[in-house]
């Protein structure tokens, strides 16, 4: 089996554009889609394998006791969407269950080792894939567009929401509703609120795994925008905001310094302790998510519960008037 491959990420334009926007607002910030070049995926895949990271192991966990069971009432055949897709694991254990029940998948991801990896490992299921290098919006308009009449499943696996803040939640899973029709599905997952301790342990890991993956985000602005950012002039840190529900990655400056951005334009100073914040992580409760679920439009059938890891699978379908 070999993937077709479609592009559709915004150009370099863009790319500059955002950059120049975002370190230039208060606080600084990063989308932090941006972490995920080749070498930012294959750190996340080491993190997702890390003992303070209990996302994946707690997904993967569910998707192996109960995919049947996520898979149960849903028309046959069934095209399967991944949004955020990373190495295709959890996407290939949930295949197992659906006994030719899935008929096609399309994996929608920002980073072209992670589709690339992804295909590869669903090769053997003989299924025809389709890969979307492109951001999750871009990816819901191509999947409206070539859907056909197969009734789609689409999974936003790896508690992927958790980095939109609630009001950008609430209108991404609006959004997902649009995308889809009556019989269609959507299956989601989240991170569940844990223990400070835990939670900043599995952002900032005594190995420094999720150092590295945020700083090399400086690495890929140097490399692809000609920026001037010196490693050992920035320092990783992770916070947890309680009333937020929410742990917050940061690069903080160690010293006075001023980085340039050659295709930006852009010159910026830094006094010790300046921070560029990178990526939120939101942690959710269970009957939060059903009620976001049901606000956006979906009815929701079905959640399963790892208490140990923390985290929980939604399934939410669409029903009613289209």
């Amino acid at each position: 089996m070999s993937a077709q491959q479609v592009l559709v990420l915004p150009d370099r334009s863009t790319l500059v554009a955002d950059v120049a926007e975002y370190l230039q607002r208060t606080p600084r910030q990063l989308p932090s889609r941006l972490l995920y070049d080749g070498l930012g995926s294959a750190l996340f895949d080491a993190i997702c394998h890390l003992p303070w990271y209990r996302v994946t192991r707690a997904e993967t966990a569910l998707l192996a006791k109960h995919g049947r069971q996520m898979l149960e009432g849903l028309p046959r055949p069934l095209g399967v969407a991944e949004l955020g897709c990373g190495n295709g694991e959890k996407l290939a254990v949930l295949l197992g269950h659906s006994h030719d029940q899935v008929q096609r998948v399309q994996l929608i991801d920002i980073s072209a080792a992670a589709l690339e990896h992804a295909s590869q490992r669903l090769a053997s299921s003989g299924l025809p894939v389709t890969t979307f290098e492109s951001t999750y919006e871009e990816g819901l308009n191509r999947l409206s567009a070539w859907r056909g009449r197969t009734p789609w499943l689409v999974l936003c696996l790896g508690s992927n929401i958790g980095n939109f803040d609630p009001p950008a939640a609430r209108a991404f899973l609006q959004r997902i509703r649009r995308s889809l029709r009556l019989g269609d599905a959507l299956l989601l997952g989240i991170d569940l609120v844990k223990p400070e301790r835990e939670l900043l342990q599995a952002y900032d890991d005594p190995l420094q795994v999720t150092a590295a993956f945020n700083r090399n985000l400086l690495v890929r602005l140097n490399r692809e925008l000609g920026a001037t950012f010196e490693l050992d002039g920035f320092r990783h840190r992770a916070v947890w905001h309680a009333r937020e529900r929410r742990v917050e990655m940061h690069l903080v400056s160690t010293r006075r310094q001023v980085v340039r951005i050659g295709a930006a334009n852009l010159e910026l100073t830094f006094e010790p302790d300046d921070w560029i914040w990178t990526e939120s992580s939101y942690k959710w409760d269970v009957d939060a998510v059903r009620e976001e679920g049901v606000a956006a439009g979906f009815r929701a059938a079905g959640q399963w519960v790892e208490h140990e890891g923390g985290f929980a699978l939604t399934r939410f379908v669409v029903t009613g008037a289209e």
